[in-house]
């Protein structure tokens, strides 16, 4: 069939008619139309009413800067497995032939490949994070093999032995010749770790531990940890996530669907409704980057110092960025599968095994809803030692000056201003995520007060309970906010700046926009703002459209790594079709 005849010698008569014009619209994917190199910024021009040029990127600068100070040995990683087809895991294959290949991928990296995970978990933490990172990215469940065997069971060692248990264990730790974990869960009781009954009694007299299981539901039935893990799953999450954002942004530059009559059809990332989708998940991402970055230098710097202070507040940031993280991650994947319609579902492209492996990150080394009202509980400590004349840990701070701040009432002068200066501008975004913070403390604690005269704490918590727990989840979008905006003061490259600043206002005030309704119930927005901020994030959502190719390239993932074939870098329809066997 002729298909240059149907596209080029039509009447109108024809083009009116819904068949021939289904049938030109399918000879347009048989006949390319030629377009510009750079056809993309053509079709923007002509589709948006965005007036203003392209931010120009510098790619180089913005991947070195991401990179961060480990990429050598994540790059040693990426690089064994590549050249080694033997231990790539297949798109299926049974639970047992994964757990088989989990332990083979496992020994094969430390073995061969000369990677000893266990001497940076007491030497250097944040060198096995950024392996962590590594090794779960090729497989998620060989970096759960991982952290279970170093991080549980060695740690466990390196933390409660003394020089005789390491002594003995270590080096078999080490080198695998002594697979472990460390069991804690039972089967009634987990999160309530003070409910746990077995108990392990040392007879001098027999050598032995007798231990007692008083009854069935005091059965060991998971493995788990505390601190160490949740610092890791944090930081694996956020692994998941950029995997998952790579396929979808790049799928979606690369799938083009309808257009202006007699015009070439566009990306589906030019869809304002496909960037809504996107781009704030994308600058999410970059938050999370910077926050799991910053999380992983304190527990560093706590495992080093064993400063009292800072263990608790790493306890409780670890505790609610694993919880915050893991939720967004788990709901993100669902997106980005859609994002990519019917390809997205197939195996191959991996969001299945992607949103499979990743569900079990919301409920281990703690329950995200009880890792929150930790978070909460900690804050209204915080909260009660600053009424106290306190001295307040790090993290928690900025509520000494905008609890201040939140017993006056809201600028009326400032709550209308809505200019995009005024909006861009990092004090206003973080004053405002500091606001809503403050508040939620304040109200919260004055309900808590009331109720607990007739309820009790226990039943006064539970009435306040989702209180709570937005409470929570706003601190930690603070938190979150407040390390994004310090990274991208701190960037040397005036255009990567531009870029990761683009980006982080995008996070800023998509966050305000969605929380709209606590701003506006108490004045601190004004109607007109509120509508500039909804304004503004959608056009930044477009500028980050813009350069959306640099910024999932600067996570610099190989595409060996994401393994999906419509996330490639190149080719990305031929490979698919190769693998289905066309």
């Amino acid at each position: 069939m002729d298909t240059s005849d149907l596209s080029s010698n039509r009447t109108a008569d024809d083009e009116s008619h819904p068949t021939a014009r289904r049938i030109q619209r399918l000879s347009l994917h048989l006949t390319p139309v030629p377009r510009p190199l750079d056809h993309t910024d053509v079709q923007l021009e002509t589709l948006t009413c965005a007036a203003r040029p392209k931010l120009n990127v510098d790619a180089n600068s913005l991947l070195v800067f991401m990179r961060g100070k480990h990429r050598d040995i994540q790059e040693k990683v990426f690089d064994f497995f590549n050249a080694r087809p033997d231990l790539q895991t297949p798109v299926e294959i049974s639970k047992e032939d994964h757990r088989e290949l989990c332990m083979r991928q496992l020994l094969a990296l430390v073995r061969e490949a000369g990677v000893r995970p266990f001497r940076y978990v007491a030497e250097d933490p944040s060198i096995y994070f950024a392996l962590l990172e590594a090794v779960g990215s090729v497989d998620m469940s060989l970096g759960i093999k991982m952290g279970v065997q170093y991080s549980l069971w060695g740690g466990s060692v390196l933390n409660l032995g003394t020089k005789k248990h390491k002594d003995k264990y270590c080096d078999g730790i080490d080198n695998l010749d002594y697979p472990g974990c460390f069991a804690m869960t039972e089967l009634h009781h987990g999160s309530n770790v003070q409910g746990l009954q077995t108990v392990a009694t040392f007879d001098p007299f027999t050598d032995e531990f007798i231990i007692d299981t008083p009854n069935d539901g005091a059965i060991k039935w998971w493995i788990g940890e505390l601190v160490g893990g949740r610092v890791g799953l944090a930081y694996s999450s956020v692994s998941v996530l950029k995997v998952s954002v790579v396929i979808a942004v790049r799928y979606s530059l690369l799938r083009q669907q309808f257009g202006p009559a007699k015009q070439p059809e566009i990306s589906i990332l030019d869809y304002q409704s496909h960037q809504h989708k996107l781009m704030p998940m994308l600058a999410s991402t970059y938050a999370f980057h910077f926050a799991t970055l910053h999380l992983v230098d304190k527990y560093s710097e706590m495992k080093k110092s064993h400063d009292e202070q800072l263990v608790g507040d790493v306890h409780a940031l670890s505790a609610g960025l694993k919880a915050y993280v893991t939720s967004y991650t788990a709901k993100s994947l669902s997106v980005c599968r859609e994002a990519c319609g019917g390809h997205g579902y197939a195996a191959v492209n991996r969001f299945g095994s992607l949103r499979n492996d990743h569900d079990i990150f919301q409920t281990f080394e703690g329950d995200n809803t009880v890792l929150l009202q930790q978070v909460a509980g900690d804050l209204l400590k915080q909260y009660k030692e600053k009424f106290q004349g306190g001295t307040l840990t790090v993290t928690w701070n900025y509520l000494r000056e905008s609890m201040n701040s939140y017993l006056s009432q809201p600028n009326p002068v400032t709550a209308r201003w809505e200019s995009e200066d005024h909006l861009r501008d990092p004090k206003f975004q973080l004053d405002a995520f500091r606001y809503r913070t403050s508040r939620l403390l304040q109200s919260v604690a004055v309900r808590l007060n009331k109720h607990s005269k007739t309820l009790g704490s226990f039943g006064a918590w539970n009435r306040c309970l989702n209180h709570l727990l937005t409470l929570a989840e706003s601190h930690i979008e603070t938190v979150i906010l407040a390390k994004f905006i310090e990274s991208v003061k701190s960037c040397p490259d005036a255009s990567t700046r531009a870029a990761l600043k683009l980006v982080c206002d995008l996070y800023a005030l998509d966050r305000i926009w969605k929380d709209i309704g606590t701003y506006r119930n108490v004045d601190y927005v004004a109607p007109n703002k509120a509508k500039a901020i909804h304004k503004l994030a959608d056009y930044l959502s477009f500028q980050v459209r813009n350069i959306a190719r640099e910024l999932v390239d600067a996570f610099d993932l190989p595409d060996n790594v994401t393994r999906a074939p419509i996330g490639k870098q190149s080719e990305a329809y031929s490979q698919y079709m190769q693998y289905v066997g066309f």
